[in-house]
């Protein structure tokens, strides 16, 4: 009769003992990743009205209709009112922008340079480095 030969398996061991070795265990844990989620904040959107939408041309005073400033200078536009302003002395400012009563600065830009929307804003402006942060924010409706 013939004998059967039987074959045993063995199973490996998955982790490799740390006596034998020198190594440690090798252990490997499952990382949760936390997703995080930037909350945004709206753009403001800027209403886009008729005059900021097409530049209007500079204009500019004649002879007859320019402002004689108190010390001596001799303005026709927006862009020299704006570099007046740079160096003009408070006392001078106080002499054409009389307080609430009346303003040669908002008064000339409003009917020679036909610019309302700058002289409503000269009205409220209280010293000449006001004024001419009012004056560049308007040059920007102007092609120069």
């Amino acid at each position: 009769m013939p004998t059967k030969k039987t074959t045993k398996k063995t199973a490996k061991k998955a982790v490799k003992s740390s006596s034998k070795t020198g190594q440690a265990k090798k252990t490997t844990a499952k990382k949760t990743v936390k997703k995080t989620v930037k909350k945004s904040t709206p753009k403001k959107t800027v209403k886009k009205t008729s005059k900021n939408t097409a530049a209007k041309p500079l204009v500019f005073a004649s002879n007859n209709t320019s402002f004689w400033v108190n010390d001596g200078q001799i303005l026709n536009s927006l862009v020299a009112l704006r570099d007046a302003f740079d160096g003009m002395d408070k006392a001078v400012y106080e002499y054409h922008a009389k307080g609430n009563d009346q303003n040669d600065f908002a008064n000339w830009v409003g009917v020679v340079l036909c610019d309302g929307d700058c002289a409503a804003a000269l009205e409220k402006a209280k010293t000449p480095r006001s004024a001419k942060t009012v004056v560049v924010k308007h040059l920007k409706y102007y092609a120069i």
